[in-house]
């Protein structure tokens, strides 16, 4: 199938300071470590292996087996969390801010991204493993960033009383955002099925 692609310069959308960024400007160099791509990780890679402790590693890996003692983990998470304990695994994080109904569609694209990320890295690097990690941040006190998306050209917004982190609120009232939602969804086969979860 032919492609074709439009830079991020070429669509207008991106500001030029990002442009800049992603052609990697000489100019903007002083500003940041090392630009992402494959080949700087290495240098990446020694720079954090020099500068972690194995003791810190234990610590986490003590604390993630602790926070998941009661929890149902897959195979892959049990298979990550003890490879963090050894000094040649490393994470590649990313994180999103709570959002109700996942947010935008780049929540997605994100934890995609990382995981894409992690298996190119040890294409790459086969000496190494790579952890995806997704960071909820659900310390966020900002209710109102969080407490609606847009669908169809309408808000779907949660209205309720809410103070301290977000990942804190009980889901009072969240049934009724739910029910606004799905009065907006059609009737077909997929519709109902979404309905259903």
């Amino acid at each position: 199938m032919p492609t074709d692609y439009i830079s991020f310069r070429d669509t207008t959308y991106f500001s030029s300071l990002i442009c800049d960024y992603l052609d990697e400007n000489e100019d903007l160099k002083p500003f940041y470590n090392r630009f992402p791509n494959l080949d700087n990780f290495k240098a990446q890679i020694q720079e954090k292996q020099a500068g972690f402790n194995n003791h810190t590693r234990q610590v986490l890996v003590k604390t993630l087996n602790k926070q998941y003692k009661n929890a149902s983990v897959s195979k892959l998470t049990q298979t990550h969390i003890d490879a963090l304990s050894h000094t040649n695994t490393f994470t590649v994080v990313t994180g999103h801010q709570l959002n109700i109904f996942t947010g935008p569609l780049y929540f997605f694209y994100k934890i995609i991204s990382t995981i894409n990320l992690c298996k190119a890295l040890k294409e790459a690097y086969p000496e190494y493993h790579f952890v995806p990690v997704y960071w909820m941040a659900s310390e966020d006190h900002d209710f109102a960033e969080i407490n609606y998306f847009n669908f169809k050209g309408k808000k779907v917004q949660w209205n309720r009383e809410a103070s301290g982190a977000v990942g804190d609120l009980n889901l009072d009232g969240l049934d009724k955002v739910y029910e606004a939602f799905g009065s907006q969804l059609n009737t077909t086969s997929n519709a109902s099925e979404l309905k259903a979860y």
